[in-house]
């Protein structure tokens, strides 16, 4: 009788076990799911915003480009040529094709259409006849950037069925492009202005070229800075230090330092870097050093778990054969151990890349229109630049931010992949 209630009660705690163990396994898969529904909920709303701003809209206009206007005594000096009235030739060319489409008071329909048109028109149109002088005295179809809120207009952003009072496109503007579409006068290309400028206040002349410049130099500079002294400390900590109070308290300090917010390492180097040493505020070279700060912990940490893997046999027989205590460092255990370490050397580089707050702190978020040439230039970084576009009010900066947003992704996604790759490619087991 006894032997069956311990049987029943056995069947019944095995059957509860069995039954929690189901309930924990659809509980990690649910939340698998909410996490992968996440993410493509996250990608789909970038690329849904972003993928626009790779398209960028063109205004095809016939320019005559008058000898009397452009260069009147035919001398071609490149300083008459740079003082030509060239948004006089532009603003001929409007007026000639809204004469059949609008009457209207002259100055206000020219002030109305000059507005499709970026405001640096006049000068793709200099730079077209400094670079082609055969062509004053001719008429040449030049194809214009048009404004950003045209750009919008064409991309079906903006609602034209609001009040005329409450959008960005009037009624004129309206007909006359919709006169010039049907012309084939508008056309879409490849927004090469999003890779070969930097920043500037137009939305449709703002480019990543300078935030990848800065972002470039401070990953160099934070690379050359943290790996070696990285890795360094983790061969120090791991295989030299003696075990007492102080190597504790460093590898405590170590280990919490990796876990501090990322503004508190932009604090330091405020107070550093700038303050103390007087470095130029806005370079590259601050903000690699900041982000070397910022990564060290993320490179000793990993560095010294992956030395701490190779096994003692392989540094026994080493040292059997002879070899001294560093040539077994160099020659056995770190190659080893080298594909642990690049993993998490290109791990904290990726994050070092994303971070935005250390940055703002160094004053890497100023309106820099130019594009670095040196790492003490002036420059900003590509989470920084997407900072900055996020705030501004044009509709057109928002599908910039997110094609931004979508140019740090892919950087971020290959540095993870190298790493993976390098892993499996590397990696020994015992």
């Amino acid at each position: 009788m006894s032997s069956t209630i311990n049987q029943d009660i056995a069947s019944s705690i095995s059957s509860a076990r069995i039954n929690k163990e189901k309930r924990f396994q659809i509980y990690g898969v649910a939340a698998l799911l909410f996490a992968m529904i996440m993410l493509v909920t996250l990608f789909i709303t970038i690329f849904s915003k972003g993928l626009s701003a790779f398209i960028q809209t063109k205004v095809n206009l016939d320019i005559e480009l008058t000898q009397e206007v452009i260069d009147p005594e035919g001398s071609r000096d490149l300083n008459v040529l740079k003082q030509a009235n060239y948004q006089k030739l532009i603003d001929d060319s409007l007026k000639l094709y809204a004469l059949n489409l609008f009457d209207k008071d002259e100055k206000e329909l020219i002030k109305n259409l000059r507005m499709i048109l970026s405001p640096i028109a006049y000068l793709e149109l200099r730079n077209l006849v400094i670079d082609n002088q055969d062509f004053i005295g001719k008429t040449k179809k030049v194809s214009f950037i048009a404004s950003d809120d045209i750009d919008q207009y064409f991309k079906g952003k903006i609602d034209m069925s609001i009040p005329e009072d409450d959008r960005k496109i009037t009624d004129i503007q309206e007909k006359f492009l919709d006169d010039l579409q049907s012309k084939g006068q508008i056309n879409k290309v490849f927004n090469k202005t999003l890779f070969t400028k930097s920043d500037s206040r137009e939305a449709e002349l703002s480019g990543v070229l300078g935030a990848v410049i800065g972002s470039f130099y401070s990953l160099l500079i934070a690379g050359l800075l943290s790996i070696p002294i990285g890795i360094g400390a983790a061969i120090y900590l791991q295989e030299f230090a003696k075990k007492n109070r102080i190597t504790d308290f460093i590898e405590i300090n170590i280990n919490n330092l990796a876990a501090v917010p990322s503004i508190v390492f932009g604090l330091l180097g405020l107070a550093i870097f700038l303050n103390m040493f007087l470095m130029p505020r806005s370079a590259p070279l601050v903000g690699g050093m900041v982000l070397a700060l910022m990564t060290l912990p993320k490179i000793i940490i990993p560095a010294r778990a992956a030395i701490l893997a190779v096994p003692n046999s392989i540094k026994d027989g080493a040292l059997a054969l002879g070899a001294s205590h560093m040539q077994v460092i160099l020659h056995y255990v770190l190659p080893l151990a080298m594909p642990a370490i690049l993993t998490g050397i290109i791990i904290g580089l990726a994050q070092a890349l994303g971070e935005t707050a250390p940055l703002l702190m160094i004053g890497m978020v100023a309106f820099i229109p130019d594009t670095p040439i040196y790492m003490t230039d002036p420059a900003t970084a590509l989470p920084v630049q997407i900072f900055m576009w996020a705030d501004h009010p044009e509709r057109a900066f928002v599908e910039r931010t997110s094609a931004a947003i979508i140019i740090l992704l892919f950087f971020l996604i290959l540095m993870n992949s190298i790493a993976i790759y390098l892993r499996q490619k590397f990696e020994r087991k015992w």
